[in-house]
């Protein structure tokens, strides 16, 4: 058994398509294995002619492609997305260069109900391991990234099921601290991926090799940002927490950015819980209407599991900016924004917000 299925077990059983990983990752219908294999090389070479050569092999008929399941139109997404980021690493617009790609890109687009290239669940999640693994570079320090982001993905599920949770019960029911409980369980496996990557990926090889193939790119004049690792949604955890009712104007504009890269159930999720109240305005309240040096003790268990899962939350963020400071100080760094679009001092803001949160649930105990 897999740490993938002891983390959310029969994830692949649920009804979205988007979530049978096991599919998605052995689906080839562009028949791109060989290609793949051979894509290193080409980046190492710089070899764009190879790389355009190789994408307009792969582009397939559009008749064809709409044909396609959900789970074969994504791995197909997959694959054409390893060549659109290399073009674009070596400096070339990837549609440009092979035009015949665009209808296809964006017939997968809205067969998936994504954005028209690929995305980091594209380039991880549904990623398959082993020899058949796709990569820019080849490099182990790319595949531990990948497996970094890959075990994230099953404990994000699941803290979504326990943060919808919370959002329905009130701090005096002791299923909310329940849920806080579980939510904090699955969000320390992304501060167990963040100290993988810390442990396994140099800030050198991540900002100076691999960052150049995150690059947007552009698809029928609209610019795409490539398959970056903000786009593994923990604003969503933050949306019900605390985010919905007590953001900042800097986050709001990044999740108005980051959204469309979501998968169709998380912006679901969002557009529910949106504009709603969240878990430290719940207590606040509770705690409000009571009097007394001593509060009752299931909301005082409400605000013990809450302070708990935002004491996670700030542990990831820490180590996020401490991260990203080193890949993009002064004399490594070859972009000013990290490859989700956003700013550094942007994690700097988001670490101040939950440690702040995490301040004034603490204060209440």
């Amino acid at each position: 058994m897999t740490l993938y299925e002891l983390v959310v077990p029969g994830l692949d059983e649920r009804t979205d398509p988007r979530y049978r990983v096991a599919d998605i990752r052995a689906a080839d219908p562009l028949g791109a294995d060989a290609v793949m294999a051979a894509v290193p090389a080409m980046n190492a070479d710089a070899d764009t002619a190879a790389l355009a050569v190789a994408l307009r092999a792969l582009v397939p008929d559009p008749e064809l492609a709409a044909g396609w399941s959900v789970v074969d139109a994504l791995a197909a997404m997959r694959d054409l997305g390893v060549l659109l980021g290399s073009l674009k690493r070596h400096g070339i617009q990837p549609v440009a260069a092979v035009p015949e790609v665009l209808p296809v890109l964006e017939l997968l687009g809205r067969r998936t109900d994504m954005v028209p290239r690929d995305t980091v669940h594209h380039y991880t999640a549904w990623n398959p391991p082993g020899p058949r693994r796709r990569t820019y570079t080849g490099h182990p320090m790319e595949a531990h990234l990948q497996e970094a982001v890959r075990m994230s993905f099953p404990a994000l599920v699941a803290a979504l099921d326990a943060c919808a949770r919370t959002a329905r019960l009130e701090p005096y029911d002791p299923g909310f601290a329940l849920a806080l409980d579980r939510t904090a369980h699955h969000v320390q496996s992304l501060v167990d991926a963040i100290d993988l990557t810390v442990a396994q990926v140099t800030p050198e090889y991540f900002a100076r090799t691999l960052r150049p193939y995150f690059e947007e790119i552009d698809v029928a004049g609209r610019a795409y940002l490539g398959p970056a690792a903000a786009q593994v949604p923990l604003w969503l955890v933050d949306l019900t927490l605390w985010q919905c009712d007590r953001s900042d104007p800097a986050y709001d504009a990044f999740l108005a950015e980051s959204l469309p890269y979501a998968l169709p159930s998380w912006r679901d999720f969002h557009a529910r819980h949106h504009g709603g109240v969240s878990a430290v305005s719940k207590l606040s309240a509770a705690l409000s209407w009571e009097s007394g040096d001593r509060i009752p003790p299931q909301l005082a268990a409400s605000a013990d599991s809450l302070a708990r899962v935002l004491r996670i939350l700030k542990s990831f963020r820490a180590r996020h900016f401490t991260l990203a400071r080193k890949a993009y100080r002064d004399d490594l760094r070859l972009y000013e924004e990290g490859s989700g679009g956003a700013p550094v001092a942007l994690l700097r803001t988001l670490l101040d917000l939950t440690r702040a949160n995490e301040t004034l649930v603490r204060q209440t105990l």
